[in-house]
C-alpha cells in the first residue's frame, strides 16, 4: 500500500505541482469518467427515483441541494446532494445546528453515501471526474497557501486519494498533501485501485469516503481562526454557501 508520508512542511520550499501529463492524465481520464458514469446512470436511475421519492415525502421540496464548489482552475460549479436536512430555524430566523436538522432518512442516506449519487450528473457536465481531490468551499480559496492552492489544477472528483487513505483521520494539512500527490501522479491504474478501494468501502458501509459522514472542522488556513467574530461555520445544508434551486 502507498503511503505519502511527505507533510507540508517537507514541501515548503516546493510549491510548485508537477502535474502528470500523460496520455491518459491529459485526455484518457474525461474518456473513462463518460465510460464509466452513463451506464452507472442508466442503471441505477431507479435507485435514484426512490431516492428522490423518498427524499420529497419525509424533507420536502427541493430534492437536491446545490452548493457552490471551486473546481479546476479554480472555476465554482453548483455541487449536486440529496437533501438530508430539514430547514428547521430558531425564533430569529437562523437555521438551526447540522445535528438538529439532520433526520434518520438523511443518516440513512449519509452512511450508505446516496445523497452523494447525484455528482455522477456533475461527472457528466465536466465539473467533476469520478476520481480528483474532493471540491471545497469557496471561501476557502484565501486560506490556502501556494501548495495548497494548486490542488485546483486539476478537476475535483467525488472520490480521491485522500479519501481512500484514512480521510476523516487526516488533517487538512495531510489531506492537500494527498491532493497533489494524487496529480503529480494520476495515471490509469492509481483510478483504478482508489474506485475499487471506494466501491469496497461502499458496500461496508465504511463512511471514509467522499461525502460520507462527517467532514472536518472549519478550514481555517495557516493563521487559523479570526481572533474576533465565529470561529466556525455549519460545514453542510447551511444558507451559508447554499445555491438556490
Amino acid at each position: 500500500m502507498m503511503v505519502v508520508r511527505a507533510t507540508a512542511a517537507d514541501h515548503a520550499e516546493h510549491t510548485e505541482v508537477q502535474v502528470a501529463r500523460g496520455f491518459y492524465a491529459q485526455h484518457g481520464k474525461r474518456g473513462l469518467d463518460l465510460v464509466l458514469a452513463v451506464p452507472l446512470l442508466v442503471a441505477i436511475s431507479p435507485l435514484l427515483l426512490a431516492v428522490a421519492l423518498a427524499v420529497r415525502l419525509g424533507l420536502g421540496a427541493p430534492v437536491l441541494f446545490r452548493q457552490e464548489r471551486v473546481g479546476r482552475d479554480e472555476r465554482v460549479f453548483r455541487l449536486l446532494k440529496f437533501r438530508t436536512m430539514t430547514d428547521a430555524r430558531d425564533a430569529s430566523g437562523r437555521l438551526l445546528p447540522d445535528a438538529e436538522r439532520l433526520t434518520g432518512l438523511g443518516l440513512f442516506l449519509r452512511r450508505w453515501s446516496l445523497d452523494e449519487l447525484p455528482q455522477l450528473l456533475n461527472v457528466l457536465r465536466g465539473d467533476l471526474s469520478l476520481v480528483g481531490p474532493r471540491p471545497l468551499l469557496r471561501r476557502y480559496l484565501p486560506r490556502y497557501t501556494p501548495r495548497q492552492r494548486q490542488r485546483h489544477r486539476g478537476r475535483p472528483g467525488i472520490t480521491g486519494w485522500a479519501q481512500v487513505n484514512g480521510r476523516n483521520l487526516l488533517g487538512w494539512e495531510q489531506r492537500f498533501e494527498h491532493d497533489v500527490w494524487y496529480l503529480e501522479n494520476v495515471s490509469l491504474g492509481l483510478d483504478l485501485r482508489i474506485l475499487l478501494r471506494t466501491a469496497r468501502r461502499l458496500v461496508a458501509a465504511d463512511e471514509v469516503l467522499a461525502g460520507g459522514g462527517r467532514d472536518l472542522d472549519e478550514f481555517w488556513g495557516t493563521h487559523g481562526p479570526p481572533a474576533h467574530g465565529p470561529r466556525g461555520f455549519p460545514t453542510d445544508e447551511t444558507e451559508d454557501g447554499q445555491v438556490p434551486p
